[in-house]
């Protein structure tokens, strides 16, 4: 089916010679001519990737003042105003202006520190233009241009090779594959997918070695990398998780605040028979009283100080609501190299005739000892282990950097193949003398690697003579394949191959490959100038000719190691309920090997889907897959996508981890994406909600921990906001259905103090909770959970409500004994003795809540086993809330605004141990329900 008029119309310059090549694209070797240039600047446009239009400021300033909560909000203040208490309103207003200042700034600040990770720096190409070498701004590049690339360049377009020597490219940041790709300029003889078609390179990328001239054949939002962005920015976000609970709760409250309002207001009018305007006024205080004026701070600000205790641990939300979408993630999707392992190649085993040796040390850091069995060996010491260490390194081209002395984290890094850098480490630590061996075999030539060949070979010129030769070639490459050309093994020195030594060195290979390792061998052959068959130049030495008659060396493994965090924190994702997905560009067993070692996949049943049996699968048989234990590997970069949308549908909250430009739209697409701070490019970072600064996967476990404790912080708060909302309703309750016998026991202004000022204060410092110890041995929330739920209300509302009302009018009715009730009636609005009594209701209620906020520090373990005074915001709380009620009752300015008074002896010591019955009590109730769950046998 090599029809090339159908089959290849899209992408068919790939299977043109390069003459065809620039033919299509109407250029030459000579680069286009000025006119040709204006004219495809018009047409084609700037070669560079559009940016989304940013939301403005204003726009993202005032998203924060329009949440229903808010809304919410600036109604009661208006209704407040409205019934005449004008400090009220304007009061709540301005929690509502200060709080939605405040989360805009946490989210700009974030915002701030994600644009600063983004280089703006301007980059150049070279062209030949009008038959002429020059350096331009990558923006000005047209489809046509004759572009010329070298060893570190940066790829600024999609193009077509018309002619390279020993030219590869590194594509992690476009596929996801780590090794670089080795490059060709041949027209394809098969079909390929575009982004594996060797003669092609794309935006994005970079040159790892070589030198090559190139045709472009695509710019801008028409390249690749361009496709992805536009992908990535017209990927909607929905709201997140904690923003829907926060709107279903708001309706809640406000129904709730609403139906008790107007039923006061039908009680007032019809069985009290209250004047209009007073039972409307009356009733707007009430609905007022039940909005909890504190909620929307106390989430903000329990949401920031998580996102700085996350800072801390090397996460950086760029989202506030971010935080707790964390804490309902059930699924989490990563990638394998850089965030599961080190990505730094290490040689793990060393395989000789003579035995098979152990490496230890792990990365690019050359500290490590070569162990045979329990026993060390020394290079020096044992030929055969000299000879495959050193021909290793001088059949490479990587090099190693040391770093410098006054760098911080001193690592070690690499220029060149990561396969061919890990050689030079170990053979450091087989202590070769690396100088003395480049000026000891100096390199004449080299074969580069070719994937038809699979091995590579150099050849050096000998100081001294080996094996009587004066020079010697070193080939490395798959097993296989060099050890069918051997027709030798050495063992301390060479010796005729037998069937067994092949028998043997298949048998290590398959061991090893089995582990998930990658495996090279390495071979040599002594060229003696009188061989027949060696051309007399050494410009005529082809592969055909040097590959054969090799004695074999022996065989290196190595695997890019996992990360030594990464164990335990699958471990915790595991007993937390949270599934983890890989998803990779490298190939099964290595991914499954890997998988194996850190406990993703624990099952003889997991699967290992590659991604050509995904394309193969529609979208039930995907979601049947992702049920069990799997991991995905040579995965395309839209497939990650596809997993993402299918793990949603099946009602899964996603995060997803990359660092590459290909994960990007996934990132973008889960409830929450991750990406890499350190090996992370721009576009990941952009489009993710968090930023691990140290790439560590580790760092996510502690972030769904303090996702987890925001949630559990908010609802403490919520219960203990509702406590005080029972007598608060009491109060006029009371008086409604005395019919007037008892005097308004709390005024509006009193029920206000409470719920903006003494409540509020200790319940900002509920959101500083840490997170409980047995937080991560449970399942995720389920999304449908409510904040508000019956426990909530039973235990806040009823139980807790009841017991403070009670104490509470115990206060209001104590200070009219004290003046003679039951023989006098209960003193009337407008007398001292009727605003000291209010003022003991006010002081219960404050007391009580004093003990209340230190039960809500934990839902079931007692609070002793947390550590009395271990929440500083909450101690500061107690102490500012103490402060505040004596003014308010001494200071006679504030009396007359809070209509209370100054309360003697007796009146104190009544209210005094309030608070440490409130909190033995729930002690008590909490102990019972341990033991409970303990007869259960369930461990809370």
């Amino acid at each position: 089916s090599m029809n090339k008029n159908n089959k290849f119309n899209d992408h068919q310059i790939m299977y043109l010679t390069p003459v065809e090549a620039y033919t299509l694209m109407n250029s030459s070797m000579e680069g286009l001519s000025e006119v040709q240039v204006k004219e495809r600047i018009e047409k084609y446009g700037k070669n560079e990737i559009a940016s989304k239009k940013e939301t403005p400021m204003i726009k993202k300033l005032f998203s924060n003042f329009t949440s229903l909560m808010a809304l919410l909000l600036w109604g009661s203040g208006l209704l407040a105003i409205l019934s005449g208490t004008i400090e009220l309103g304007i009061s709540i207003f301005c929690v509502n202006l200060i709080n939605g200042f405040f989360s805009f700034f946490q989210e700009f600040k974030a915002e701030k520190a994600t644009n600063a990770l983004q280089k703006m720096m301007p980059s150049y190409a070279r062209v030949v233009r009008n038959g002429k070498e020059v350096k331009i701004l990558a923006e000005e590049i047209v489809p046509g241009d004759i572009m010329i690339l070298e060893e570190g360049d940066r790829i600024c377009g999609d193009a077509r090779i018309l002619r390279c020597s020993d030219f590869q490219v590194d594509q992690s940041t476009l596929t996801g594959e780590s090794n670089p790709i080795r490059k060709n300029f041949e027209a394809l003889k098969e079909e390929v997918s575009y982004l594996e078609a060797e003669n092609m390179i794309f935006t994005g990328t970079t040159v790892a070695s070589g030198t090559c001239h190139c045709v472009v054949v695509a710019t801008g939002m028409n390249s690749e990398f361009g496709k992805i962005a536009d992908l990535t920015q017209n990927t909607e976000k929905t709201l997140s998780p904690l923003q829907k609970e926060l709107n279903v709760l708001t309706k809640q409250i406000a129904i709730i605040a609403l139906s008790i309002g107007i039923a006061f207001m039908l009680i007032a009018i019809f069985i009290i028979k209250d004047p209009l305007l007073e039972s409307f006024i009356f009733a707007l205080g009430m609905i007022v009283a039940f909005i909890p004026e504190g909620l929307l701070p106390a989430v903000t600000l329990s949401l920031a100080l998580s996102v700085q205790r996350m800072a801390k641990e090397n996460a950086l939300v760029k989202k506030l609501s971010a935080v707790e979408t964390l804490g309902c993630t059930n699924v989490i999707c990563s990638d394998k190299t850089g965030t599961l392992t080190q990505n730094e190649m290490t040689v793990n085993h060393l395989w000789t005739a003579d035995c098979q040796m152990d490496v230890s040390g792990e990365g690019y850091a050359p500290i490590g000892k070569i162990y045979n069995g329990n026993q060390e060996i020394d290079a020096k010491k044992s030929n055969s282990l000299n000879l495959l260490l050193s021909g290793a390194v001088l059949c490479s081209n990587a090099k190693l950097i040391a770093p410098e002395k006054d760098s911080i984290n001193g690592r070690y890094t690499v220029l060149g193949d990561p396969t061919e850098a890990c050689l030079e480490v170990v053979a450091r630590k087989g202590k070769i003398d690396l100088d003395k061996l480049n000026s000891y075999y100096p390199r004449i030539l080299e074969l580069p690697f070719e994937s038809r060949r699979k091995r590579m070979t150099t050849i050096h010129q000998l100081k001294e003579p080996f094996e009587g030769s004066q020079r010697i070639a070193f080939v490395k490459g798959s097993p296989k394949e060099v050890m069918e050309l051997c027709t030798h093994c050495f063992q301390g020195k060479a010796r005729a191959i037998s069937d067994e030594d092949r028998i043997n060195i298949m048998k290590a290979n398959d061991m090893y490959a089995r582990e998930g390792l990658r495996v090279l061998a390495v071979a040599y052959r002594t060229l003696k100038p009188h061989d027949k068959d060696l051309p007399s130049s050494i410009r005529d030495y082809s592969p055909e000719v040097i590959e054969k008659d090799l004695t074999f060396l022996g065989l290196i493994a190595m695997q890019d190691p996992p990360r030594k965090e990464v164990k335990e924190a699958v471990e915790l994702c595991h007993s937390a309920g949270i599934k983890i997905v890989m998803i990779t560009g490298d190939y099964g067993l290595t991914a499954e090997s890997i998988a194996r070692k850190i406990g993703i996949i624990r099952s003889n049943d997991a699967k290992i889907i590659s991604g050509v049996e995904l394309s193969n699968m529609n979208d039930e048989e995907l979601k049947e897959v992702l049920k069990g234990e799997v991991v995905f590997a040579r995965m395309a970069p839209d497939q990650k996508y596809r997993i993402v949308c299918a793990l949603q549908e099946m009602g899964n909250i996603v995060a997803v981890t990359g660092d590459g430009v290909n994960d990007s739209p996934a990132l973008k697409k889960a409830d929450i994406g991750v990406a890499m701070g350190i090996t992370g490019t721009d576009v990941a970072k952009e489009a993710a909600d968090m930023i691990l600064t140290d790439d560590n996967f580790a760092s996510i476990v502690k972030a769904i921990e303090e996702g987890r404790a925001v949630y559990n912080n908010i609802r403490k708060f919520l219960r203990y906001i509702f406590d005080s909302n029972t007598p608060e309703a009491a109060a006029p309750a009371l008086y409604l259905f005395s019919g007037g016998l008892v005097p308004m026991p709390l005024t509006i202004m009193q029920i206000l103090t409470i719920d903006i000022g003494t409540d509020m204060i200790p319940a900002l410092g509920l959101g500083a909770e840490l997170p409980e110890d047995n937080i991560m041995n449970q399942p995720p929330r389920k999304v449908n959970e409510r904040l508000l739920n019956k426990k909530v209300i039973l235990v806040g509302f009823i139980w807790y409500g009841l017991l403070i009302t009670l104490f509470a009018l115990g206060g209001y009715f104590l200070v009219n004994y004290l003046n003679g009730w039951p023989q006098k009636p209960l003193a009337m609005e407008g007398s001292t003795i009727y605003y000291k009594a209010t003022t003991m209701m006010l002081v219960g209620v404050v007391f009580a809540q004093m003990g209340m906020v230190m039960n809500n520090r934990t839902e079931s373990e007692s609070v002793f086993k947390r550590g009395i005074f271990t929440n500083k915001y909450i101690n500061l709380g107690l102490v500012v809330e103490f402060l505040i009620l004596i003014a308010i009752i001494y200071i006679p300015i504030l009396n007359n605004v809070f209509n209370t008074a100054p309360i003697g002896m007796i009146e104190w010591l009544y209210a005094l141990p309030i608070p440490f019955v409130v909190f033995a009590i729930e002690e008590l109730r909490k102990k019972i329900i341990r033991n409970r769950h303990k007869r259960k046998g369930v461990k809370k």
